[in-house]
Parts: structure tokens; C-alpha cells; sequence
């Protein structure tokens, strides 16, 4: 094997935090070497966010604070307390890919600041401000294979965009897709306050999160179409906000091209588990969200909720950790890309 691909991660915030965590424990992680983690925040906080995680438990591996860093048994990771990309130096570092974890930065001009600090490659956790800001959009197992050596900007969508993409693709390919009407359950965010405050500019999200069912604006729709340019003009989407800290849903309604039943949708979405172990999983159990915390596949079909009508008419469930199996995917990502600039 070559020499593995060395990954620094930007915004150690939730997304940041289970990259490391999924580095730690996915069967990927003798390609990688993580060498440093640029995050404002002092270390001690840092260190004890690693090892503590009330969603995800215990860090799976001793950690401890180190010279300017973390050890995680006995591999040092650089941490450098910088918030703008230019206050590192990317290039001394001898970076290849940044997982850009904190969000904070969604249009080109601003994504170059990495590049021309010295970061050779950005991948984001994020969709970007539009498909023309990043080089790619890539939702692993749908599109991976559209990534290219010259790629410098790619962004890995978002969870739902992830975890909704395979299923849709799936049903475009065996069916034909009229119409499709997505509504995501979403587990609360960081952008809506415990209690009510002055927080955000969309009034729904002052409200608390902890109380409330609340309805917000999604980019569902427009980031499905990056991905399957087909389906322009043919998806909508909405988004509620529910109470709990992990794991969401998505209801998918559907008017597709030609009649299908319950068992032949849910044939074809168990075909497809069997066949794509590590992206889409079946289940026919009678589950609550709390059964998929910590799973890594980017949806899990549940043929329970399958319902169809003779006039084309269906409606799916799909449940998906909105951590970690988009982080699962970010590392996938991340290998497929290194595959392609490593072979030049």
C-alpha cells in the first residue's frame, strides 16, 4: 500500500469531532494519517470533547493531551488554535486533503484562501453556496467516479443529500420518477437555541429546540438536482426540525414513471442492500430512531412504511444518522479522490 493520505481537519465542531472518531474506528483508516486538527478552541476543551461525546459515548481509543496536540494511542496530532485559513501554513504541514468541517465557508473566493495558503485540496462537509463555488459535488456511490486529478475544490453534499440521493437513484432507474415530494425529520442543530432568544434570523429558529416541532428551510431539493441533473424541475422538499439530538428520517412520496407494489419496491431497495453492503441498508423490524445511532450507512430503508398505489403513487422511509454516516462518506470520498490524484 502507498503511503497513507495525510488529512488535517478544520472546525472541530460536531462534524469535525465524528471524522476523528470515524478515522479511529472505520477499516479506512490505515489510508489515512490525521496530522493536525485547526480549531480556535483551547486544548483543554478540545482533548476532553474528544474523549466525551454524549451522542456517540467514549473516544473508542485512549486520548490524551500532548505538546500542542493530542495523542491518540501514541500518534500525535498537531492542534493549532488559528480561525481564518490563512493563519496556517498549510504547505508545512504536508497536507493533502483539508476537511473543511466548520462550515464557515461556502463560496470559491473564500475557499481559496486554503489554496492559496498552501492547502492542496479542499473537501467540504458542506454543499456549497452553489454548484459553481466547488469543482465537485460528490455523493459517494452515485457519482464518486466523476471526481478528477485536477479537482481541487469538492464538496460531499450534505447528510440528507447522501443519505436521499441512492434511494431516489435507484427508483429513477428501475421505475422512472413524474414527481418527488421529500420530507426530512431532522434531529436539532446548533443553530437553534435550548430556550428562546434572539438566535436567528429565520424567527423559527429562535424558538426552542427542545420544545418544539419546528419547520425550516432546506436546500433538499436543488442539492438532489446536482447530483441527478434527470430529476431538474421534479423534486421538492421540506424540513421540520424535531426534538432529539441524533438520528433523522426522511418521508419520500413519489409519482413514478410506471406502477409498482410495496414488495417490488421493497425487493429493489433489499436487492440493493445486498449488493451495497456499506451504503444502504434494509430493515423490515419495527424500529424507533434510536435503534440507527452511530450507524454508518448513508440511509436505512425501512420496508415497514412502504406504502404504493396502483396510479404510481409511493411513499418511503428512509433513516439515516445525519453524523455519522455522512461522515462515513466524507472518508470515502476522501479515498476515492486520493485514488485518482495518486495514480497521475
Amino acid at each position: 500500500m502507498s503511503s497513507p493520505i495525510r488529512l488535517a481537519i478544520n472546525g472541530y465542531g460536531r462534524i469535525g469531532r465524528c471524522l476523528l472518531r470515524a478515522w479511529q474506528e472505520s477499516a479506512l483508516r490505515p489510508h489515512f494519517d490525521v496530522v493536525a486538527i485547526v480549531e480556535p478552541s483551547d486544548l483543554d476543551s478540545i482533548v476532553y470533547l474528544t474523549q466525551y461525546d454524549s451522542t456517540h459515548g467514549p473516544f473508542p481509543a485512549t486520548v490524551e493531551q500532548g505538546d500542542a496536540g493530542l495523542t491518540i494511542e501514541h500518534q500525535h496530532i498537531r492542534v493549532l488554535q488559528a480561525d481564518a485559513p490563512e493563519s496556517v501554513d498549510w504547505a508545512a504541514l504536508g497536507v493533502d486533503i483539508v476537511l473543511e468541517c466548520s462550515g464557515r465557508y461556502t463560496r470559491r473566493a473564500d475557499l481559496r484562501r486554503f489554496l492559496d495558503a498552501g492547502a492542496p485540496r479542499l473537501l467540504l462537509s458542506n454543499p456549497g453556496a452553489s454548484a459553481e463555488d466547488v469543482d465537485a459535488t460528490i455523493v459517494h456511490g452515485t457519482n464518486h467516479d466523476t471526481l478528477r486529478e485536477g479537482n481541487t475544490i469538492v464538496s460531499s453534499a450534505s447528510c440528507t443529500t447522501n443519505a436521499v440521493v441512492p434511494v431516489l437513484h435507484a427508483l429513477e432507474q428501475a421505475y422512472g420518477i413524474n414527481q418527488a415530494f421529500l420530507t426530512t425529520l431532522h434531529s436539532v442543530m446548533n443553530d437553534q437555541p435550548l430556550i428562546d432568544g434572539y438566535h436567528h434570523h429565520d424567527l423559527r429558529r429562535t424558538r426552542s429546540a427542545m420544545q418544539s416541532i419546528v419547520p425550516v428551510a432546506t436546500g433538499l431539493a436543488q442539492g438532489v438536482e446536482r447530483i441527478l441533473p434527470a430529476l431538474a424541475g421534479r423534486v421538492q422538499a421540506k424540513s421540520i426540525r424535531v426534538p432529539i439530538v441524533n438520528v433523522s428520517a426522511i418521508d419520500i412520496m413519489v409519482n413514478l414513471g410506471r406502477g409498482a407494489d410495496s414488495e417490488g419496491l421493497n425487493g429493489l431497495f433489499r436487492q440493493m442492500a445486498r449488493h451495497r453492503p456499506g451504503l444502504i441498508a434494509y430493515t423490515d423490524r419495527p424500529h424507533a430512531s434510536i435503534d440507527f445511532n452511530h450507524d454508518p450507512h448513508s440511509a436505512i430503508v425501512d420496508a415497514s412504511q412502504t406504502r404504493s398505489h396502483g396510479n404510481g403513487f409511493a411513499n418511503l422511509l428512509i433513516w439515516f444518522d445525519n453524523e455519522w454516516g455522512f461522515v462515513n462518506r466524507m472518508l470515502d470520498v476522501a479515498l476515492a479522490w486520493s485514488r485518482i490524484f495518486n495514480s497521475q
